[in-house]
Formats: structure tokens, sequence, C-alpha cells
């Protein structure tokens, strides 16, 4: 009789304890008149989000209050992303015609526009920064290439690509293009192949790609077709010789399937290789983010996934609908966005 309530309460224990590791989510803030697509995570207090309606929110304490302000100016504006490096520094993209970049040094107070596109089509989709000085914007092609600009000041001026810069950007297929869905189509790496830095870029529409600007293109096995789908995100680990990576997507008017909606990808000197992972996320994803080398983050409109193992496995633990998601560039802490300027925390990681 002893050892059997000595393995009940053992068998109590393992389960109270493997309880409180599960990934909860809590809400923070929502209810507001806006779509959140952009966010920035400085660290585990300083957080900024940016969406539809002229809107950016900014949180001092981690999430405990937000402050809420309509760039004056730009109130019909969707601002899908956002750079912020410190509490008082960041960069908001305003996707279309026409395409805008404004700049706040002051915590939101004040913007001065930093960059101006009035051409027809014009549409911005996603921004990367690899430090305060270096970025890059990404929008859908007005030829048959990307649009790309990039920034050495700190987004104070942005150059676009000519001569033998512009001829090494990819050409892409008729119909396919970018989504604006979470900021994370584009992400910034050492490239292992070609030279000190590059970008990797996804694509989606008629044809989905993996593309490291300047030195290849993989045509990815996911979903594609229709405008709808395709890659929608990109993430990238370094590891020594090269990077691991994953990329996520799939049908956003489709938003439960989940057929080939992920793809794994590894890049080193000796080659690249794509992997499905055996249990997929579970529904369309429009953003994905590494924790540590082998945990990962992904959510859509269809829920949050998290991974344990390297993007191998994905364990659903919401149904609850965000665009994006991003860990603190300078901690721990995780955030997510989403529509009616909801935003989350994940919780017990």
């Amino acid at each position: 009789m002893h050892s059997i309530k000595i393995i009940c309460l053992l068998l109590l224990f393992c389960s109270i304890k493997c309880f409180a590791q599960q990934p909860m989510i809590t809400i923070l803030d929502s209810g507001h008149k806006t779509s959140l697509r952009g966010l920035s995570v400085v660290d585990d207090k300083v957080i900024w989000a940016s969406g539809s309606n002229g809107t950016v929110a900014r949180s001092l304490n981690g999430g405990k209050t937000f402050e809420w302000l309509t760039v004056k100016g730009y109130e019909n504006r969707d601002f899908r992303d956002i750079e912020a490096f410190d509490a008082n520094t960041a960069i908001i993209m305003g996707i279309a015609e026409p395409a805008v970049i404004l700049k706040t040094k002051d915590g939101g107070k004040t913007w001065k526009e930093v960059f101006r596109n009035t051409a027809k089509g014009m549409f911005l989709d996603a921004m990367d920064f690899k430090n305060a000085k270096h970025g890059v914007v990404i929008g859908d092609p007005l030829t048959n290439q990307p649009y790309i600009a990039y920034t050495d000041d700190g987004g104070e001026r942005w150059q676009i690509p000519a001569g033998s810069a512009k001829s090494m950007l990819p050409v892409l297929d008729s119909g396919e293009a970018f989504f604006a869905s979470s900021g994370t189509n584009i992400t910034e790496v050492k490239d292992v192949f070609t030279s000190p830095g590059s970008c990797l870029i996804v694509s989606g529409g008629m044809s989905a790609k993996l593309y490291g600007l300047g030195s290849f293109k993989i045509k990815l096995p996911l979903v594609q077709g229709r405008s709808s789908t395709g890659a929608n995100s990109v993430a990238a680990y370094p590891t020594p010789g090269g990077f691991n990576g994953v990329v996520v997507g799939g049908d956003f008017s489709h938003d439960q399937i989940i057929d080939s909606n992920c793809v794994l990808f590894r890049m080193d000197k000796r080659g690249q290789q794509l992997t499905f992972p055996q249990t997929p996320p579970h529904g369309y994803r429009s953003c994905v983010a590494y924790l540590t080398k082998d945990k990962l983050i992904t959510c859509g409109t269809s829920g949050i996934d998290i991974s344990n193992d390297g993007g191998m496995n994905w364990q659903l633990v919401s149904r609850q609908s965000f665009h994006v998601c991003q860990k603190a560039k300078k901690g721990v802490a995780v955030f997510l966005a989403g529509a009616n300027g909801k935003i989350a925390k994940l919780q017990a990681q």
C-alpha cells in the first residue's frame, strides 16, 4: 500500500511538472481598430508593433501597458513592418502607392519620412536590419525582379541597386511575388557561398522559392499555384560553416490545411538540403522565429505551434489567430501580434 501511494505521488508530480512546462499564450492588450503585422522586440521590456490605420504601439515595461498612437498625416496607411532599435528609435514601413518608410527618434512623438516611391504598382512587403546601420527592404516586382532598397545609415537614406548589382537580382516567374503578412519573408544571414553577407527571401503565389540574393535559388516543395499560396516567412540560425532554416506558409484562404506548409533547410559549403517536417504545423502559418537553436515558434490565422527539435515536429499550443511572433533581440521574452490590436506573450517556455 505504501509503495502504491509513492507511485501515485510520483505520477501526480510528473503530471503537474509537465503541465507547468506547457507553453501558454497570455493576452496583454486587444480591442483596437488595427490589424498588427509588424512586431519588433528590442529586449524583454521594449516592444514595438505596427499595423493598419496608421497605428503604432509601444511598451517599455514588458507588455504590462502599451502606448497606442496614430502617426499624424498617415492615418489611413497600413504599416506592415517595423524595426525598433531602442525605446525611442524605430522605423515603420507603409506598403503601397505611395510606398513610404518613416523613422522616429523620440519614441513616436514625431516621424520623419525617409523613403517614398510613387510608382504604379509599388508595394513593399518586409524589412530586415542586420544591425542599427545596415538594413534592406523588399517589395513586389515592378518588372520581373524583386524591388530592393538598402540603407547603410540606419534608414536615413535608401538606395536602389543599379548596374551589376541590379543584374544579380533574381528573375521571378509570372505570378510570383511576396507576402506582406508578417514582415518576415526576408532575413539577413552570413552567406557561406559567395560573400560575407546576404539576404534570404521567400516567395509565393504561382511559384514558391527560396532565394539567396546574388548566390542561389531553390524551388520550394510548398503548396503553390494560386495567389493565396506559397511561402510567407523564413528564419535562419547560424551553425559552424553554414546555417539551418525554416520556411512556413501554406494557403491563407484555406488556413486549416496542413499539407506542404513548412520546409526545413540546411546550407553549408557542401551543398543544400531540404527536408519536410515529420509533424508539420497545424495549418497555414505567416511567421516563424527561432527561440534557441532547437526551439521555434510559428503562428498564423489558424493557430500557434512550437517545435523543440529544430522544426522536425510541431505541437499545436493554441488555436488563437496571430499574424506575427518575435523573440527579444536581447533577451528571452516572446511576443505575438494580430488582428484587432491583439498582443500576447508566450509564457512558461
